[in-house]
């Protein structure tokens, strides 16, 4: 056999393997992307604990259970027999343990402006699939929505927060302030960052959010999103209590897994663009 036959022969053969990966993906958003790639017969597990409703098809007996976002069950990985191992900084832990059943691979967003840091992360997961060519395609879909959603709300007030069992925190996220153009209103100084080992975090009240004065105040409910549901927010009552406080704010629910345990996939990130949009 000639080299130059060896040689495509070699591609060819490789080609194929990396097309036929058997994936675990730890990262919901990569399990969205792939959808949106018809690549999901490539997935052969995931975390089913607290699976957010818009990857409810993903509970099927077709793909194994392995295990909660922070608790991986190495068996049941190991049964799965994957070729590959998608996972975040939640599965930090126990990635040691993952890396002796399979590869791992980190699939989080590097530093930056957050478009390219996404685009760079889709790419990422579709040459996996050997799907480049549609991850591109959906790429440019998924611009021109957005572009078309900004025109709608861009430069428009707006607050976006966390609740955890009572507490509320400000949340800068990139999909509402760098995608859609949102504001984030002015915070009154009693306002102060919290460090709480290596993370930050700006803790407000109800009479804080009072004086920002937001067109709209976007929830995004932890205690609901882990099913600490005795502890999530009451929504009619915060809108009465900002009523009665004087201020017109609207409380804006968003969907609790989608936005906490989810994100940065091809489908989630439209998901929540709209979510955005449609409260104002």
């Amino acid at each position: 056999m000639k080299f130059k036959q060896f040689l495509v022969i070699g591609a060819m053969l490789a080609v194929q393997a990396h097309a036929s990966e058997r994936l675990i993906s730890y990262d919901l958003g990569s399990i969205d992307t792939l959808r949106v790639l018809q690549a999901t017969d490539q997935l052969v597990g995931l975390p089913k604990q607290a699976l957010p409703q818009y990857l409810s098809e993903f509970s099927e007996a077709q793909y194994s259970d392995v295990g909660g976002l922070k608790t991986p069950n190495t068996e049941a990985v190991a049964e799965a027999d994957p070729s590959l191992i998608f996972i975040t900084a939640r599965q930090r832990e126990q990635g040691a343990a993952l890396k002796e059943i399979a590869p791992t691979e980190m699939v989080g967003l590097v530093e930056g402006d957050y478009w390219p840091a996404f685009e760079e992360h889709v790419m990422k997961v579709a040459s996996h699939v050997e799907k480049q060519n549609e991850a591109r395609a959906a790429l440019g879909a998924l611009k021109a929505d957005l572009r078309q959603m900004k025109d709608q709300v861009a430069d428009q007030q707006v607050l976006m927060v966390t609740h955890n069992a009572g507490g509320f925190g400000v949340l800068h996220d990139p999909v509402a302030f760098e995608l859609l153009g949102l504001d984030q209103v002015q915070l009154p100084d009693t306002v102060k960052p919290v460090k709480h080992g290596t993370r930050v975090f700006m803790p407000l009240t109800v009479d804080d959010i009072v004086t920002s004065n937001p067109k709209v105040l976007y929830v995004v409910d932890r205690s609901q999103a882990i099913g600490q549901t005795d502890k999530a927010l009451d929504v009619d009552a915060l809108q009465s209590q900002l009523k009665q406080l004087g201020s017109d704010t609207k409380v804006a629910y968003l969907t609790p897994g989608l936005w906490y345990l989810s994100g940065n996939g091809l489908e989630s990130v439209k998901l929540q663009a709209q979510e955005l949009t449609q409260a104002l």
